[in-house]
């Protein structure tokens, strides 16, 4: 028999989703097909409207091989499952064969747990042992989310958090869920032939295609217990959040409130001597933390050094004692035991790790406004890591609509550990790289205008030529603005003016689910929606109700990050320029992906307007508009509020044609 054509098998995918074929699409499939033969490693960039999930997913399901997949987001993660691959399986049937079978993988605590469930959650010592469903009040938020956690559980095939709508607080699913630590293990656990977390696995071992989300890879990665099944092909989809995703499961944290609880969770389980120990050595840490100041520690206090030290040694005798003896009276004891051992293990794990001083290691101290101080440790970077764990005996995708920036994949591509495109060097995979560009025609549906006239911003201070500039693009605009913030106090206060001066609702995140946010913004062309990150990257509203999108300031990280400022600082004493590899690069990537909030389909035209002078006029501004979409250039307001409305003009009379 013949091998299918891969442009036959990408058309009847195409066709079977109810899409267009595009020329970025073909190119990218081919390219994907070509690396996964070749065992090679290859980053695609494909703009939005691409269709860049099935130019992955039909190379990958021609090659035949188990293939995995991390995403960064849900949507994409239910898009591919519950749309895209049933879909395309169906449509390459009649010419691959075969039906390739496709699973759903996550990290353990994402299932709810059938023993914590049943027997219910181990409490610490303060709360009493006790079923914490017949203590929380039916009539209590939580005691509503319990009773209908224990109707789900019966009805859900997969025990998936993420299936169970509307959802629950993170207080709620923590009383029926389980870390991998806390887990007492398949073989000993009454549930565990039923276990969601265990079918799931079992799923995964006998799939063709395994969807993951980033952090769980990084788990895998990281702690060397493989958690993903053995696979020669691995694409990483949303590829530009990878690096933050993995740095942030390599982040250790230690709060007085956690290493408490762990003192509390061993007590009951270990000889008065070890208990007493690991008590003294928590009470040190919580006075030591009530005079903690945020920043990083470039050096380890001695105090603190010791304080780490006793924290250390004493967990170390509580998990010796807590695995040499045993306590009938306990109820429960397997999975009390396994708490408690899991929250000292982490007490251990994070004192010994910031004891240890590695000087790949950054060091800091945080204080939040609720929950008090944290003491914090990261890698200083991960890009070792992933070159080592993620681009050996395998091929390796990496796609987004940003992974060009400045112009090139060389940024990027360090950051994940990989030397310059076309370098062949004895420890660097090689790699290539590939634009496919969009369907979009950026030239003619967007405008990039630059406030050049306006005040640089400082840190501080109000920016009342900034406000006064916003409140006039809006007006142009007929609202449909989406403001994208670099703090939430900046997006605080120009909703609380823009609501002062102008008759357009304005939505505020935090004052309701990001969700409800977003859909009251796409329904009204009115309306207005201010916020901060996960705006940047978590908005698809196409059409004419989105058509400025304000970027208040170039979002570079803060100068008192610890982690962001100990990386450009390696970066400069390795010789490079650190504010380009790291605060450049880190605004160029956020930029990017704002700037694409604005033409989500081939009708959209509007304004990314970015009110920062900084980006016309310092020496880096080239570099960040070379990152994003390639729109029309513009410094002229009037030639730019003239555009905005011009384009509300028409897309009332659109609205009126259609009524």
């Amino acid at each position: 028999m013949t091998k299918p054509s891969l442009p036959d098998l990408l058309h009847a995918a195409v066709t079977a989703v109810g899409g267009t074929e595009r020329p970025g699409q073909v190119a990218m499939a081919e390219a994907v097909a070509e690396a996964v033969d070749d065992n090679a490693h290859l980053l695609v960039q494909a703009g939005t409207g691409t269709g860049k999930s099935l130019g992955y997913l039909v190379p990958a399901l021609a090659h035949g091989e188990r293939v995995v997949i991390a995403t960064a987001t849900l949507a994409l993660q239910r898009q591919l499952v519950e749309r895209d691959l049933p879909r395309t399986v169906e449509a390459l049937h009649p010419q691959l064969r075969r039906r390739p079978q496709f699973a759903m993988l996550k990290g353990r605590s994402n299932y709810v747990c059938l023993h914590r469930l049943h027997e219910g959650a181990p409490q610490d010592e303060e709360d009493g042992l006790f079923d914490v469903f017949e203590q929380a009040a039916p009539t209590s938020k939580l005691g509503q989310d319990l009773l209908r956690l224990r109707d789900w559980a019966d009805e859900t095939e997969t025990g998936d958090r993420d299936d169970l709508t509307p959802g629950v607080s993170d207080r709620a699913w923590g009383q029926v869920s389980v870390s991998s630590r806390e887990c007492v293990g398949a073989s000993k656990c009454a549930y565990g032939a039923e276990c969601f977390a265990e079918a799931a696995r079992e799923r995964a071992k006998l799939a063709d295609v395994v969807i993951t989300n980033h952090a769980l890879l990084a788990i895998d990665a990281i702690e060397g217990a493989p958690v993903l099944p053995q696979h020669e092909v691995l694409i990483i989809d949303e590829g530009h959040e990878l690096v933050s995703r993995v740095t942030g499961v390599a982040t250790g944290e230690l709060t007085p409130g956690q290493v408490n609880r762990a003192v509390r969770r061993a007590a009951k389980l270990v000889n008065e001597k070890a208990a007493d120990q690991l008590q003294t050595a928590a009470e040190t840490f919580e006075r030591l933390m009530e005079l903690a100041l945020p920043g990083r520690l470039e050096e380890i206090p001695e105090e603190l050094g010791y304080c780490l030290m006793a924290l250390r040694d004493a967990a170390r005798t509580v998990i010796v004692a807590l695995g040499s003896t045993r306590d009938k009276s306990v109820q429960d004891e397997d999975a009390v035991r396994k708490q408690a051992l899991a929250s000292v293990e982490n007490v251990h794990d994070v004192a010994e790790r910031i004891t240890g001083g590695s000087e790949y290691d950054v060091v800091w101290y945080e204080r939040h406004d609720r929950f008090g101080a944290s003491l914090r440790v990261a890698p200083l970077s991960v890009s070792g890591l992933l070159r080592e764990k993620l681009f050996t005996d395998r091929s390796v995708v990496l796609t987004s609509a940003t992974l060009k920036l400045g112009g090139d994949f060389n940024g990027v591509a360090a950051s994940l550990g990989l030397g310059p495109e076309g370098t062949a060097r004895e420890d660097e995979p090689v790699w290539k790289g590939l634009d496919v560009g969009s369907p979009f025609d950026y030239g003619k549906q967007g405008i990039l205008y630059v406030a050049k006239h306006l005040a640089q911003p400082g840190r501080e201070g109000s920016r009342d030529d900034m406000l006064d500039e916003l409140a006039d693009l809006i007006e142009a605009a007929g609202g449909r603005t989406l403001g994208l913030f670099s703090s939430m106090r900046g997006a605080q206060a120009a909703a609380e003016a823009m609501r002062g001066r102008l008759d357009m609702p304005v939505l505020l995140q935090g004052e309701e689910t990001l969700g409800e946010l977003i859909r009251t913004f796409a329904a009204d062309a009115r309306t207005c929606l201010f916020g901060t990150l996960s705006l940047w990257q978590g908005v698809d509203v196409p059409g004419p109700n989105c058509q400025l999108v304000v970027m208040d300031r170039v979002p570079f990280p803060r100068p008192d990050d610890p982690l962001m400022s100990a990386r450009q600082k390696a970066v400069e004493e390795a010789g490079g320029n650190g504010f380009m590899a790291v605060a450049a690069t880190h605004a160029a990537l956020l930029m990017a992906q704002g700037a694409g909030r604005l033409v989500r389909a081939t009708g959209d035209r509007g304004v990314v307007a970015v009110l920062d002078p900084r980006v016309e006029r310092a020496r880096y501004g080239s570099f960040l508009r070379k990152s994003m979409p390639d729109f029309w250039y513009t410094t002229d307001r009037n030639q730019v509020r003239r555009s905005l409305a011009r384009i509300d003009q028409a897309a009332k009379e659109a609205e009126a044609a259609e009524k």
